[in-house]
């Protein structure tokens, strides 16, 4: 009997690419069960080509969540080792399932003064490569290898609907909105890119300062951002992500975690602004890591994640200086950093600074 068409030869393989799931008339989810096997996979597997990866190199990588375990499992699979630098954003469940795929996980409990945690990792990352004979470092933040692994999205978006009028997503290494939203503007150069970031984050301008919603944000600029892509920029709190989160599994089944939501949020209002457009959101993976968190009414309850009423529209602010804590948004109109008014100035941790060739 010949094999079907959907049969896979891994489980990474089987759960790279997006199922297209229509949740409005002109919006449409590319749902992920982890969207960090993306970049994994290709990370590994072009170091592999480049000979960069031999039988005895030791993988290590900087990691608060699910870019760590897409790694994990591709490691397992190759039968590679894995060192994972991580902080207090890593739960117990996710710890746990590290290391049973194998991944030694190191933890950083105090933040570095210039990077907050990532900054931590990162001169933690330095100091076990430093100690060991053969590493390679996937360096999610910066390297091009990274964007360069979601044209795969892009194309299976264009062969799909043809042309995506806009695309909605979180921004935190900045590979996956760059490299699809990239890769989609070289089908229809008219194609707007949101990006939805957290409040306290430099990525768009903003100070550095204390998170409580992970998987978006940061303390640190990757060389991937490019900044000139991006036409708005949305940023939403961890309640109103929290909330949104929940009534995205209420309402279209969809059980996905809070990144999800914070970029549900945004595309929702964007689709319903513009009903002739066709939206895409990227909802990057499931929501069993934050079943005790996000989907425990008591747990938010407790933390005072608990809204009235969900928003329906951000606040238009004209720079990031005008922010507040609520969704807020800002036409970024593909400029530079510099060309936009009220950012604050760039703050880079030496160890960021490097970007592969």
């Amino acid at each position: 009997m010949p094999l079907s068409a959907l049969t896979y030869r891994s489980i990474t393989e089987a759960q790279m690419l997006p199922r297209l799931i229509r949740l409005g008339p002109n919006l449409y989810g590319a749902v992920f069960t982890l969207m960090k096997l993306v970049p994994a996979q290709y990370i590994l597997r072009r170091a592999l080509q480049r000979g960069e990866l031999t039988e005895d190199t030791v993988i290590v990588e900087t990691t608060s969540g699910t870019f760590g375990l897409a790694l994990a499992m591709q490691a397992a699979l190759m039968e590679r080792e894995l060192v994972l630098v991580s902080d207090p954003a890593i739960d117990d469940n996710l710890y746990r399932r590290l290391t049973d795929l194998g991944a030694k996980v190191e933890m950083c409990l105090e933040p570095a003064p210039v990077g907050g945690y990532q900054g931590a990792r990162l001169t933690k990352v330095a100091e076990i490569r430093a100690s060991l004979p053969s590493t390679f470092c996937p360096e999610q933040y910066n390297n091009p290898d990274n964007a360069r692994s979601y044209h795969v999205v892009a194309e299976q978006l264009v062969r799909t609907f043809g042309t995506v009028d806009c695309l909605v997503g979180t921004v935190g290494t900045a590979g996956s909105m760059c490299g699809t939203g990239g890769g989609l503007r070289e089908y229809s150069p008219h194609t707007q890119v949101i990006g939805v970031d957290s409040h306290r984050s430099v990525l768009f301008g903003q100070a550095d300062g204390p998170r409580s919603l992970r998987g978006l944000g940061n303390s640190l600029w990757p060389a991937n951002l490019d900044h000139t892509l991006f036409d708005e920029i949305h940023w939403c709190n961890a309640t109103e992500a929290y909330a949104q989160t929940r009534a995205l599994h209420a309402e279209s089944a969809l059980f996905q975690g809070p990144t999800s939501g914070a970029a549900h949020l945004v595309a929702q209002w964007w689709a319903a602004k513009n009903p002739d457009g066709l939206c895409v959101v990227m909802l990057p993976d499931e929501g069993y890591r934050y079943q005790a968190t996000v989907y425990d009414d008591a747990w938010l309850a407790a933390n005072g994640h608990v809204l009235a009423e969900r928003p329906t529209e951000p606040v238009t602010v004209a720079s990031p200086a005008e922010a507040g804590d609520r969704w807020t948004r800002l036409v970024w109109g593909r400029r530079s950093y510099e060309e936009v008014p009220g950012v604050v100035p760039r703050v880079e941790h030496p160890l960021a600074e490097r970007a592969l060739s």
